[in-house]
């Protein structure tokens, strides 16, 4: 039991150490939030050709759909694509285009990729409906489907790209549980840890594909579709060649958005387990941060907790442990509440700041770094993933392969 304590006292050093570091970093995470909130850009809003890719309908497509519709700027395009022309999405489209309640609305049309071969789908309608931009656009934007931006979203993305130094501008997603269920909240908790990884430095941020915009010339100097072509991950790929030309990627507070969206605790498990797979085909070096990270807390954390319920029930001393898994809890809570507070104030909506919403964030981070020890220790046995229906092998960043598509069995 000596051993067992020495080593438990060794890891949880490590993991107090690590809770610090973490903390400052959502400190920083915070601070950054609050000032880039206070900036005014300069104006800055040439022609956008805003690309949406469809399949299937997600929750709340509709409202999603009119918030793009809705948005506060002068002169955009919405390139709605798809792979198949009896895609559902595309009438629910057509239904908030006719429903919307704006006297002019954005100039819009649909596309229709086809299936893709050797990449993933929403790749594949990407590099297709690129071709379809309108030829005076200057900036390129990308939002998902599942994504509902704020009405100031495309004028708060495209602002900073006003400084051509400046590879591309990205937001972030934000889930937001519509009906609760643990299993939602889980989902927000363990999506909120990347989101802090964001912040001033923009050789270490990211794109994010539902939230990104870049200026036209850079998208082709940089060679963007060349970089799509193979893979299945629009973002890493988009996020790789800049980082090779040397371009930085601007992180917008402002460009934050919401995912109005519950899932099931198998839901939770695919998308999580997805999110690393992923990860560790096209950032292999995140991937085993992640590893490392999640089983020193795990071990730590759980395999504490399991040592204070054994000593209590021997009656043995059990103060100093607890003490310290008091520590690492109160640190990772500290972070999590810091962040939800800067966050919700961009979400802006009571469904995001609801009671039970904090809690679950104070709470449920062990769990949610639980779950990506899971996620972790899946992607290294396993490469394939299942996304809108079709299942994919990952061999290697610039190679895909469609294993099955359940839409062509259904034909």
């Amino acid at each position: 039991m000596n051993i067992l304590l020495f080593v438990f006292y060794f890891f949880a050093a490590i993991s107090i150490w690590l809770g610090l570091l973490s903390l400052r970093g959502g400190v920083r995470f915070v601070r950054y939030l609050q000032t880039e909130l206070t900036k005014e850009y300069p104006e800055f809003t040439p022609f956008v050709t805003v690309f949406m890719p469809l399949r299937g309908i997600d929750e709340g497509l509709s409202e999603n759909i009119n918030a793009v519709f809705a948005q506060d700027y002068p002169a955009f395009e919405i390139v709605f694509v798809a792979d198949r022309a009896d895609d559902p999405a595309l009438a629910v489209v057509e239904a908030a285009r006719r429903s919307f309640a704006g006297v002019v609305g954005p100039v819009m049309q649909f596309v229709i990729a086809g299936p893709a071969v050797d990449q993933g789908q929403k790749v594949h309608n990407l590099i297709f409906a690129i071709d379809h931009a309108h030829p005076q656009s200057e900036v390129f934007a990308f939002v998902d489907s599942d994504a509902r931006p704020k009405r100031e979203w495309l004028r708060a993305l495209v602002a900073p790209l006003r400084d051509d130094a400046i590879g591309a501008s990205t937001g972030y997603r934000w889930f937001v549980p519509v009906r609760g269920g643990i299993a939602s909240q889980l989902q927000s908790v363990w999506n909120a840890a990347i989101a802090s990884a964001l912040g001033a430095n923009g050789q270490k941020n990211f794109c994010w594909g539902g939230s990104t915009a870049i200026s036209r010339t850079t998208f082709e100097s940089s060679k963007v579709s060349e970089h799509w072509r193979g893979t299945v991950s629009d973002d890493f790929a988009m996020t790789r060649a800049l980082h090779k030309a040397g371009l930085p990627i601007k992180f917008v507070p402002r460009c934050l958005t919401p995912s109005f969206e519950d899932c099931t605790w198998r839901e939770l498990i695919e998308f999580t387990t997805r999110q690393l797979k992923i990860t560790r085909a096209y950032a292999s070096h995140l991937w085993k941060s992640v590893l490392i990270g999640s089983v020193i807390f795990v071990l730590t954390f759980f395999g504490g907790l399991a040592l204070v319920i054994v000593r209590a029930a021997m009656h043995s001393s059990f103060a100093t442990p607890l003490f310290l898994l008091l520590i690492i809890f109160a640190l990772g809570a500290m972070k999590s509440h810091l962040r939800l507070r800067a966050v919700t104030v961009i979400i802006d909506d009571e469904r995001a700041s609801r009671f039970t919403s904090a809690v679950a964030h104070v709470t449920l981070w062990p769990l949610a770094s639980a779950v990506y020890l899971y996620n972790v220790v899946v992607a290294t046995v396993s490469r394939r993933i299942t996304w809108r229906g079709i299942t994919y092998e990952l061999k290697s960043p610039d190679e895909t392969v469609i294993i099955r598509d359940e839409n062509e069995e259904h034909v």
